[in-house]
């Protein structure tokens, strides 16, 4: 077991399949995160927005990076992003297998 310290997961829900799907494969291509879980089925999302309580089915999407990588990402997210506030949260891996987080810092360097 090893530290994750530099590594993170984040959170972003869409509103279309097909909007996570080119968000998950945007941010691979970039290396800016190693791998994109899209969570099967929409989740229901319940969040006050402009005064008002709505309801929404949205894609959610669990993005493995590293912290280097979240600014990039972040932006690329709005970038593609279909909301005016999407969200982007970032949340620390506090352990995980040796190999697993070795290989999500490779997959996430700038390469030349």
């Amino acid at each position: 077991m090893k530290s994750g310290g530099q590594t993170r997961i984040v959170l972003v829900t869409c509103g279309k399949v097909a909007e996570a799907r080119r968000i998950a494969r945007s941010v691979v291509e970039k290396r800016l995160a190693a791998c994109v879980n899209i969570v099967p089925g929409p989740v229901e999302s319940v969040y006050r927005w402009k005064g008002k309580v709505g309801r929404a089915r949205e894609w959610l999407l669990m993005m493995k990076t590293t912290v280097k990588r979240l600014p990039a990402l972040e932006k690329e997210v709005k970038r593609l992003h279909r909301y005016d506030v999407p969200e982007f949260i970032a949340l620390p891996i506090s352990a995980g297998s040796r190999e697993y987080l070795t290989w999500l810092a490779e997959m996430c360097e700038l390469r030349e």
